[in-house]
């Protein structure tokens, strides 16, 4: 069986116009996968020269494959049916190693076609490191090594306005292109650039915040030999990943027209502020998710797709979107109910084994920050608190026992949060304190959630009751009164 590459594969070219910073399953079931849709089927014709970011061998450099790939895309389409996709990605051309290719790297920002940078170089890439100089070959933080490559582009071109990129780093941190962009200045600053360059990369070049959507899971380790088996060829970087994808740019307008976007419907919007829609993410996906876990395990199941086929807890998490998430948010109504939808779906993914406990990581901080904005929003709306998110705030403090069926299982958390329910749920067995007195405890802490809980009106006794009975009738009875 032949490995990827060109030659023996031949089929469409494209001239470099991307660089992008980073080689990770992410970027290439996401990006380069959008890329490869906008180069078959528009006039893009923009191809993908990697960077690998950091110093490594490991994975080998995509260029042994002559930048070829398969991307295997599967779950529910739109139509609630399985659907498995295998697509050859030739959108990308070639992987270069900065640290041991530097020169071919500032060639880069010699080519006149080149235009867009992407990157992913985790959230820790977009960071400050105090040591990086213009004379190192290469910096070690990702944006110094852009403010390098952005200098060697202005002086080439001579400062022109229209040599400047379109930068779109897809980080998972608020306003991504905003921090990098200060961090970019900061170097050129720093380094007593010259005032040309400086007002060059302000006015030339556009930093777009954004906001990236879809689970990867990556190499298909269990699966590879079946799938290339199937596909006739061998490859090393196969990048499995959901259906569902969402990019959202915040950007000038006629970015849609420079990418093509007019001429394909892709999942991409570019909107004026990403805000909302990060909000949405993070409340309706993500706060689904935190509900869903401590009910969900607690009431006997492992897995996220077990629990999206389970009508009781499926029930619990669809009413808990529609009727105390959705109505707290600011988009339109159909947008929201759009997207619910496509969450309940990919909750329901056959080809993704979620596990709940891997979900239940640092469960304390994501209540906070993914489901206690709408609980509190919901009660000051409405006057009264809504009542599956206060469930969902019991079921959390009773899955912090740590307990199943009588056998344990591991918590992790911040090590403060861990030795204190250890303490509570001993002061409780041990009859020193009440349930009650265990819920003050865990909503008083005012450093955690940034205010003491216990002074919303009817917190206390409406979780206190809600936990009594998951303690005394099982975690079964007590959510089959939401559901």
């Amino acid at each position: 069986m032949k490995t990827l590459n060109r030659h023996d594969f031949p089929g469409a070219q494209y001239p470099e116009r991307i660089i992008q910073f980073g080689e990770g399953n992410f970027l290439r079931a996401f990006i380069d996968w959008q890329v490869d849709l906008l180069n078959e089927h528009t006039d893009l014709n923009a191809g993908v020269v990697i960077v690998r970011p950091i110093d490594s061998a490991f994975p080998p450099s995509l260029s042994t494959q002559d930048g070829l790939y398969t991307t295997v895309i599967r779950g529910l389409n739109e139509q609630g049916e399985a659907v498995s996709d295998a697509r050859l990605i030739r959108s990308v051309t070639r992987e270069i190693n900065v640290y041991q290719e530097y020169d071919a790297y500032l060639k880069l920002a010699h080519n006149p076609e080149m235009r867009f940078v992407f990157s992913n170089t985790t959230e820790a890439g977009i960071s400050y490191h105090a040591g990086d100089k213009f004379e190192d070959a290469p910096a070690v933080s990702y944006p110094a090594k852009l403010t390098r490559l952005l200098f060697e582009r202005f002086s080439h071109f001579n400062g022109a306005a229209d040599k400047g990129w379109v930068i779109i780093p897809c980080e998972l941190i608020d306003y991504n292109g905003d921090a990098l962009q200060e961090l970019v200045l900061r170097y050129a600053q720093e380094w007593e650039l010259p005032a040309a360059f400086i007002q060059w990369l302000n006015e030339a070049n556009t930093f777009c915040s954004t906001l990236v959507d879809r689970i990867v899971t990556g190499y298909p380790r269990d699966e590879a030999a079946n799938i290339e088996a199937e596909l006739g060829y061998k490859d090393g970087f196969l990048a499995a990943a959901e259906h569902f994808y969402l990019f959202v740019i915040q950007g000038p307008a006629s970015l849609a027209q420079e990418l093509r976007l007019d001429k394909l419907a892709l999942n991409v919007l570019i909107v004026d502020d990403i805000k909302p829609y990060k909000e949405r993410k993070v409340a309706i996906l993500n706060g689904a998710h935190t509900a869903l876990v401590p009910v969900a395990y607690l009431a006997g199941l492992n897995t996220v797709g077990e629990s999206m086929n389970d009508a009781e807890v499926c029930g619990f998490v669809e009413k808990t979107i529609a009727e105390e998430i959705i109505p707290v948010l600011d988009l339109p109504r159909d947008e929201l109910q759009s997207f619910a939808q496509a969450v309940t779906s990919r909750f329901q993914n056959p080809y993704i084994q979620h596990q709940l406990l891997s979900i239940a990581l640092n469960g304390m901080t994501k209540f906070r920050t993914r489901i206690l904005p709408q609980l509190l929003a919901g009660q000051q709306a409405t006057g009264t608190l809504p009542a599956r998110l206060t469930f969902a705030l019991a079921a959390l403090i009773a899955f912090y026992k740590g307990e199943r069926n009588n056998e344990t299982y591991p918590l992790q958390d911040d090590e403060h949060w861990l030795v204190r329910y250890q303490q509570l749920w001993a002061s409780l067995g041990d009859k020193q304190i009440t349930e009650q007195q265990l819920v003050e405890a865990v909503l008083s802490d005012s450093d955690h959630w940034g205010q003491d809980l216990t002074q919303v009106p009817g917190l206390v006794a409406k979780v206190s009751e809600d936990l009594q009975v998951i303690l005394s009738q099982g975690m079964r009875a007590a959510v089959a009164r939401y559901c």
